[in-house]
């Protein structure tokens, strides 16, 4: 007697290549708009920032990095009717049970002042009976929306340890006080070349660029 083995296992989908020509990147932060504007270099795309398009910042309600990179990406493809790329990132530390994760740029406040985020979460570590040590890890999503509705996420991470004070004045936001693990430099103090080989966001970045690049 013969048996017949059904595979239900979907299809895969497959990954959707962006063609040349411009792109919005859905930031109005300048330091993540040059750093994807570096990784993008040479690649025949012409990145515009949904700053200079005079596009409005959506309301972050997702509840993790891949949602809100998401939303971000849907309102700027959607307002502009280009290819959108969003994304979101934060410092998750592990005394702190993830925080400040995905509001590391509230923490920050209105002001986006950085240098009170990063006294934050030194007070806060302080304070907090865990004994995680300085362990800390970034996490990077980002998604690529056009403006059909069809989307792709990718994923990032690097795991370091936090320093204090804080060292460098490369960099953006907490890359002062993250020292990557394996490293003697914090992100703060790194060459941008020697950054984008390593970070979070050059982590997400390859896996974008192998996808649909």
């Amino acid at each position: 007697m013969s048996i017949l083995i059904v595979d239900d296992e979907p299809e895969p989908v497959p990954h959707r290549k962006l063609a040349p020509g411009k792109l919005v990147i859905a930031s109005h932060n300048e330091g993540k708009v040059r750093e994807i504007n570096e990784l993008l270099a040479g690649r025949g795309i012409e990145a515009v920032s949904a700053g200079s398009l005079g596009l409005p910042e959506p309301e972050e309600t997702g509840t993790t990095f891949a949602a809100n990179a998401e939303l971000k990406a849907r309102a700027a493809a959607d307002l502009s009717g280009l290819p959108a790329l969003a994304d979101d990132s934060g410092l998750c530390v592990d005394a702190l049970h993830g925080d400040p994760g995905i509001f590391s740029a509230r923490w920050a406040g209105e002001s986006k002042d950085f240098g009170a985020a990063m006294q934050l979460v030194h007070d806060r570590m302080a304070e907090t009976a865990d004994d995680e040590g300085r362990d800390a890890h970034f996490v990077c999503a980002l998604s690529l929306c056009w403006p059909d509705g069809h989307i792709e996420t990718f994923e990032g991470r690097v795991e370091g340890i936090l320093v204090w004070p804080p060292r460098g004045l490369k960099g953006f936001g907490y890359d002062p006080m993250f020292l990557p693990n394996g490293g003697s430099e914090t992100f703060g103090e790194m060459d941008q070349a020697a950054k984008h080989a390593i970070s979070h966001r050059a982590d997400a970045f390859a896996k974008l660029v192998a996808a649909v690049l």
